[in-house]
């Protein structure tokens, strides 16, 4: 099948489901930290009814069911659409991993409340929720006009290439997101009360699990913290003039500021249901910030690498 642009409705489509999936994980946080999850006792259906009374705790969790219905019918849509007007095979697939991932989540979903919160199922479901924001993003990023276009680009002089650095750096990202999930589900989340120190020092007496868990997750946040600070840097450096890879840049570093803060809010308000409902959205937030500059870096780098091949060949023929 011979290449051709996407139609920017399905790129809209695409858009639209990965706001909706950062909106579906932001409500799924708020059920987490009201403490909702076994409001609805059973599933699919909530106390056997469509539509129960949304009183209490059944606000936040039957909310959090109909933004997954709504998250899942248009990941179907979507696939079923890309199967007819979008010419990339690899990009098929990954909207078919897509609906792979959002059916295996809503199981999880069940599971998580039949079997009444374990521990390995609902970390297992909030990992894979920030697993299926990144196939989303991809969809979104992959399916625009700017991907299709060809932009110039100066040469790097620096290593790692800024596409392996923002990789990496996105890659930590979602590893410190799966420990923020174990520290949430596991009730690490005060293990240590006191920020920026802990227990009054900079490394705590790591007697515990929960104290281990939470440790590793500051520590975590450190090391985010620098690869997003030379990430960054590296663009400011070297692709300033490029604001297909400027704007994420900076949008990153404003949301690391704001999920530090929102961080230390967590543990001096003793965990308020705003801070950690916020900190856990924008988490999110900056996993997928972080992987649409990947994919942007990416994109530059193959059009240079295109555009060196055609600079070959065209010296080959002149030859």
């Amino acid at each position: 099948m011979s290449s051709s642009p996407t139609p920017l409705w399905v790129h809209r489509l695409a858009v639209a489901l990965m706001v909706a999936t950062l909106l579906l994980i932001a409500i799924g946080a708020s059920v987490t930290s009201t403490g909702s999850g076994l409001a609805v006792p059973d599933w699919p259906l909530s106390f056997g009814q469509v539509f129960p009374p949304m009183v209490g705790g059944v606000l936040y969790e039957h909310s959090h069911r109909m933004a997954a219905a709504v998250v899942g019918m248009l990941t179907v849509t979507l696939m079923v659409v890309m199967s007819r007007w979008e010419s990339r095979a690899w990009l098929q697939w990954v909207s078919r991993t897509a609906v792979l991932a959002v059916v295996l989540q809503g199981l999880l979903g069940g599971i998580t409340v039949l079997w009444l919160l374990p521990t390995a199922i609902s970390v297992s479901h909030a990992c894979l929720a920030q697993a299926f924001l990144c196939l989303t993003v991809t969809l979104a990023v992959c399916t625009g006009p700017s991907w299709q276009q060809r932009w110039a680009s100066r040469e790097e002089d620096s290593q790692p290439r800024l596409v392996v650095l923002a990789g990496v750096t996105t890659g930590m990202i979602y590893g410190q997101l799966i420990l923020g999930a174990l520290m949430r589900h596991t009730g690490a989340g005060l293990a240590i009360p006191d920020f920026p120190l802990a227990f009054g020092g900079l490394v705590p007496p790591l007697d515990s699990p929960a104290v281990l868990i939470h440790f590793l997750h500051r520590v975590g946040a450190l090391a985010v913290t620098l690869g997003i600070a030379w990430t960054v840097s590296r663009v400011i450096r070297q692709h300033a003039g490029e604001r297909q890879l400027l704007r994420p840049a900076l949008t990153l570093s404003c949301l690391l500021l704001v999920q530090l803060t929102l961080g230390a809010l967590t543990i001096w308000t003793r965990r308020a249901v705003l801070p950690v409902t916020a900190h856990v959205a924008v988490g999110a937030a900056v996993l997928a910030t972080s992987l649409f500059l990947t994919l942007r870096s990416l994109h530059l780098l193959k059009l240079r690498f295109g555009a060196q091949e055609r600079h070959f060949l065209t010296e080959q023929v002149s030859a």
